[in-house]
């Protein structure tokens, strides 16, 4: 207790001394700015002849310059009418006007750095900033040196003014002026100080515990420290970019943030200090690696920050110590796009066709873009010739028509505009290159028709069905002798070939579907009937029909708008993908989505969703379905409907359920309806139906936004996908399929003399059961086991074994899948696309890019705690395999693949956010696509914790 009381008494005897002190010091401070404000009013006061008046200026309170000019320069005649010599009075008044003039003068010069010429000023009359406003520099330009005159140049433009912004400059510069000329302490500011430097020091001394903590980070200062200024200062901290702007996206950019303590002494920064460095591009986040320090001394205080650019606009770069900015943060920096990539350059909403009328200019609009998709600047003023080339010829002749186009340029939407205007009808090619190299959809034809070629198109779209006589060269890969008369009917489904026996009996020869895998290729006349034009058709699937008529271009021109019509007027997956989503809530437009609810149970989940829906109409399939697992207590708000998806598309796809059967072995193989030799009796044909409805039923949702996004967890095969748009199966689709059966038969095949083989391959297929045992040999064609293979006729083989393979054993079942999928989405609207777009829509990307999911997520709750599980997190998920990835995804938003856009399309954005717990597993609110994760002592600990969660925690709602 003596003890205690002794300690008491002396820190406030110490404190008692520091009063004192503190008093004294800021008192001869005081007084130091009082004499030396005494002296230069008496040097002003000598320099303008003005002393002999100081009595009588001390009468009117005049003690400081400042004071002088605030007195008198305002004075008026009544003022000065007070004072019984008004002679001296004006006097004074004249010369104290001169004073103020001279201050706001010498104030101006210093600001700008211009005080070393302030005796040329003065040599040349000007003694106020008035003179000078008005001055003709050429006066005393030869007597200031390079760095004044640059200097004088730059500060001249800030006199450019009205009359009445000078004014305000003159008025501005006296407040400055005034306020530098402050007493800084009053007697009462000084007691108040010295009282409150006294009491912080008694508080200082008697605390328990003598360190301060700092509010930058977890670092403890002393008192000392505190007082000296020994620690880190964010407003001291500086960064030094090393590059300058404009910098083009593609480039890995470094900068370097250097650290200081208050006193400006350089501070070694370590991970304690609670440095936070964030970049962000809109709403992406840009990572980057933080190296602190260095291999030398002299780096101990500075950061090493490294981040690659590939979006182009404005990055914010936020630097903080805890949770204040340095100085300067954050900071705004401007990426623009590189150079035009040919790959990446395209016309907007393409067609491989275009037509047109002679003498009629057609626009065509093209998106330059860089490397990494970001739109180009276009220059208004620049000239497109320079760098693209244009190259077309006429198909019949061959000729180069060099004056048909002209450029136009956009600048406010960033496109270029080729112009085409022929001058006659004809059919050509043309082709758009940059820098040699050939655009991305910059190869196409051009039909232009004369004025009776045009209304003979319009009226063949409004009519819908045209018939014209064409001759056949080839077809089925035989090539005519002579030229065979048909007719080819165009119709806004298909074109058919037919030919007439006897001239009343059609014959049908062949259909391609309306659709843009059928393609047109134009062929000059080779002198066959005095050089009709030939039209070469090719849906890629059939052998190509080749054509000759003089009314091709009038066929091609009715078949191209009959095209654009169904698919939306560009041939492009975005612009088609929104045309189908368009039509198709036009088509379920008299269809609500409203709530309808479906008990289900995970045990016999595809049985009882079966049962539930089998008397659902088409209005219950257009329904919002809430889900309600039996035996559980999760609430569907959106997160139970997406697992239901995902188990249920599981359950029908999965080839282990064996209603679906991939011809690999492992889980990568593609999935393909199972024959029903092969397939328990128990899945009856009425499942194929529910899975079609099924994926009808995710198609019309995703149409709906991005909010009820659907995707089907399926991975069909080519041959499948095909046949749900139309198209007819071909042996080259084995090569994805069937990949074991393409090297070890069909490659073979079609590689080697079939005929010089010792044995002998008919067109026959032995059918076998799952177990493996024979049940029978069928005919590929009729009489097929006795028609041998040859060379020949290998190819025909090949395509019969594709037709049994592929369609024929599986052909009921596919019907009832189309049948369920055809009540929700009309078969017109599927063959928009092909079998490889078909299945992006459906099943979007099985990839996934880790740079794609840094730039595309959310973050909530990054404390510093949290950075380090963060860093573990990208850590653990940039060596994930893509089944464990897949998990991931099932685990926090309900399904396992992304959309055809990737994390970016993702509604809500994938959200990581801190749990506020310690070792426990991560949890996921699939509703809100959220993961939560928790604190851990170690990397090991949250890996092993995570891999558990996502393997073992990825289906279910709370069981009850």
């Amino acid at each position: 207790m003596k003890k205690k009381l002794m300690a008491n008494q002396y820190y406030t005897s110490v404190s008692f001394g520091v009063f004192i002190a503190a008093l004294l010091l800021l008192y001869q401070l005081s007084s130091d700015v009082s004499i030396d404000q005494e002296k230069e009013f008496d040097t002003i006061l000598v320099q303008f002849d003005l002393a002999k008046y100081k009595p009588f200026l001390d009468s009117t309170g005049c003690s400081s310059v400042v004071t002088l000019v605030n007195v008198w320069s305002k004075s008026n005649d009544q003022f000065l009418l007070r004072f019984p010599n008004s002679d001296i009075a004006a006097d004074i008044f004249k010369k104290v006007n001169k004073i103020k003039q001279n201050l706001i003068l010498h104030q101006w010069l210093r600001k700008k750095d211009l005080l070393d010429a302030k005796k040329i000023f003065f040599n040349h009359g000007i003694d106020s900033l008035e003179k000078l406003y008005v001055a003709d520099d050429l006066e005393f330009k030869t007597q200031l040196s390079t760095k004044q005159w640059n200097t004088w140049i730059k500060a001249r433009e800030s006199l450019s003014v009205s009359d009445a912004e000078f004014s305000k400059i003159i008025e501005t510069l006296w407040l400055e002026i005034e306020e530098e000329a402050k007493q800084p302490w009053t007697t009462a500011g000084i007691f108040i100080l010295s009282l409150c430097v006294a009491l912080f020091t008694g508080m200082v001394l008697t605390m328990s515990q003598p360190r301060l903590e700092s509010s930058y980070g977890n670092q403890k200062l002393g008192f000392l420290s505190y007082v000296t200024g020994r620690y880190l200062s964010p407003l001291k901290c500086k960064v030094v970019f090393d590059w300058s702007e404009p910098q083009v996206v593609g480039n890995t950019m470094s900068f370097t943030v250097k650290f200081f303590q208050r006193n400006g002494q350089a501070y070694p920064i370590c991970n304690e200090d609670n440095v936070l460095i964030e970049i962000t591009q809109g709403a992406y986040k840009i990572a980057c690696s933080v190296e602190l320090g260095g291999p030398q001394i002299s780096d101990a205080n500075t950061a090493r920050v490294q981040f690659t650019v590939r979006r182009a606009g404005e990055y914010r770069i936020c630097v903080l110590v805890g949770m204040t900015h340095i100085q300067g943060s954050p900071f705004i920096k401007n990426f623009i796009p590189g150079p035009p990539d040919p790959m990446k350059t395209s016309f907007v909403h393409h067609c491989s066709t275009v037509v047109g009328s002679e003498d009629i200019p057609t626009q065509l609009f093209i998106e330059p873009r860089d490397r990494y998709g970001n739109l180009c600047t276009v220059d208004k003023d620049c000239d497109p010739a320079n760098e693209y080339s244009v190259d077309i010829i006429e198909v019949n002749s061959g000729r180069p028509i060099p004056d048909s186009f002209r450029w136009e340029c956009y600048s406010l939407i960033s496109r270029l505009v080729l112009v085409l205007k022929f001058p006659r009808e004809g059919c050509y090619r043309a082709t758009v290159s940059y820098k040699g190299q050939t655009i991305q959809n910059g190869d196409f034809h051009v039909i232009i028709l004369n004025q009776e070629e045009s209304f003979m198109v319009q009226k063949n779209v409004a009519k819908k069905n045209k018939c014209y006589e064409v001759k056949l060269l080839a077809l089925n890969g035989d090539r005519y002798q002579k030229p065979k008369k048909v007719y080819c009917y165009i119709s806004p489904k298909q074109l058919t070939l037919k030919e007439y026996m006897w001239k009343f009996f059609p014959k049908h020869l062949i259909t391609f579907r309306l659709c843009p895998s059928t393609k047109f290729k134009f062929q000059s006349s080779r002198n066959i009937l005095q050089g009709d034009p030939i039209l070469v058709i090719d849906d890629g699937c059939q052998q190509e029909v080749e054509l000759i008529s003089q009314d091709r271009n009038i066929i091609a021109a009715t078949f191209t708008q009959f095209l654009l019509k169904n698919i939306g007027g560009s041939e492009t997956f975005k612009d088609k993908q929104d045309f189908f989503q368009h039509e198709v809530r036009k088509y379920h437009q008299k269809h609500f989505h409203d709530k309808i609810f479906i008990k289900v149970t995970r045990e016999s989940l595809l049985e009882s969703s079966f049962k539930e829906t089998k008397s659902f109409s088409v209005s219950d399939w257009c329904k919002n379905f809430e889900i309600t697992f039996i035996g559980e207590e999760g609430i569907d708000w959106g997160g139970l409907r997406r697992e239901w998806f995902e188990l249920v598309c599981s359950a029908l796809f999965d080839p282990e359920n064996l209603l679906f059967h991939s011809f690999k072995s492992d889980k990568q193989g593609l999935v393909h309806p199972c024959p029903s030799y092969k397939r328990p009796s128990h899945l009856k044909l009425k499942y194929y139906e529910f899975a079609g409805k099924i994926v009808g039923k995710c198609l019309y949702e995703s149409s709906l936004g991005s909010s009820y996004r659907q995707l089907v967890k399926a991975k069909f095969s080519r041959s499948f996908l095909a046949q749900l748009i139309g198209l007819s199966v071909h042996y080259k689709y084995f090569e994805h399929d069937d990949p074991e059966l393409y090297v070890s038969k069909v490659k073979f095949i079609l590689e080697n003399d079939i005929e010089s083989m010792s044995f002998g391959i008919y067109f026959t297929e032995e059918v076998y059961d799952a177990s493996g045992q024979l049940l029978e040999e069928v005919d590929l064609i009729p009489n097929g086991s006795n028609i041998p293979v040859t060379n020949a006729n290998k190819i025909q083989y090949l395509n019969a074994l594709a037709q049994y393979r592929l369609t024929t054993s599986v052909k009921p079942e596919i019907e009832h899948f189309l049948k369920g999928l055809t009540e929700l989405i009309p078969d017109n609207l599927l063959c928009i696309f092909d079998e490889n777009e078909l299945e992006l829509l459906m099943c979007g990307t099985g990839s996934y890019s880790i740079a794609d999911f840094k730039a595309n997520h959310a973050l909530s709750g990054a404390t510093y705690e949290f950075r380090k599980v963060l860093e573990w997190f990208w850590i653990a998920v940039s060596n994930f395999t893509e089944e464990e990835m897949a998990r991931l995804l099932q685990f926090t938003t309900g399904c396992s693949q992304l959309p055809p856009g990737g994390f970016s399309e993702l509604n809500p954005k994938f959200h990581i956010s801190a749990a506020q717990t310690f070792g426990n597993l991560p949890t996921a609110h699939t509703c809100f696509n959220q993961l939560c994760l928790p604190d851990y002592d170690s990397y090991e600990q949250f890996e092993k914790a995570l891999r558990l969660a996502i393997n073992e925690g990825s289906e279910g709602f709370g069981m009850v």
